[in-house]
């Protein structure tokens, strides 16, 4: 199982380019956020399982499959519900739950402030949704999380990371799969990713006062 999986692809590319312009409206920033999700979980349902199943077409009857799997979503409040719909789009029977967690600006450590996860009957395989993985401390308070409720297979997906990130992910979650559009090579003094493309919550909601 290859842990990180950085989607090389044109589409992938070009539509995070324009994700990363200061100049791309809100309206165009959530259009763009959507058709990078899909493009992600493309590849992270790649392993979904799935069974034969006898189907009759218009002509004829024939074998076709069927996703078995249970899959839940689980976007990180805020910015995590601009990826829920497409993905939803593409797996319309997964369940979604919401984790709230922010990043104390003074200490950069992330706070947990909602939690909606049940107790019991976990999903086959979870999509932790959030556009950015910068520190990685919110993805690894989620991660722990999903696996108190017991989740065996979880997928983080992100529109771009930064090599720390990443890494803190990876060293104490080395069962969690990655998919990342892209992976940037810093953070800057604020803890945000550079180049990066700003604060994608903010973009998404039209709450930015500035992009500075």
């Amino acid at each position: 199982m290859t842990q990180v999986t950085e989607v090389d692809h044109p589409l992938v590319r070009h539509h995070l380019t324009r994700l990363r312009a200061r100049e791309t409206t809100p309206h165009e920033f959530r259009s763009l956020l959507r058709q990078l999700s899909s493009l992600l979980a493309y590849e992270a349902t790649a392993d979904l399982t799935a069974y034969p199943v006898s189907i009759q077409t218009p002509l004829t009857s024939m074998m076709g499959t069927q996703v078995t799997a249970k899959v839940a979503l689980v976007p990180i409040l805020r910015a995590g519900l601009g990826m829920v719909d497409p993905i939803l789009d593409l797996v319309p029977h997964a369940e979604v739950w919401h984790l709230g967690v922010y990043r104390d600006e003074t200490t950069a450590k992330p706070v947990e402030y909602y939690n909606k996860l049940p107790q019991t009957q976990p999903p086959d395989v979870v999509f932790l949704l959030d556009p950015m993985l910068a520190t990685g401390g919110s993805a690894c308070m989620a991660i722990s999380a999903i696996q108190r409720w017991g989740v065996g297979s979880i997928k983080l997906l992100s529109v771009i990371a930064s090599r720390d990130g990443v890494k803190a992910v990876t060293d104490q979650f080395p069962g969690t799969q990655i998919f990342v559009g892209q992976i940037d090579p810093d953070l800057n003094h604020h803890k945000y990713i550079v180049p990066g493309l700003g604060d994608a919550g903010d973009r998404t909601f039209n709450t930015l006062r500035y992009l500075g």
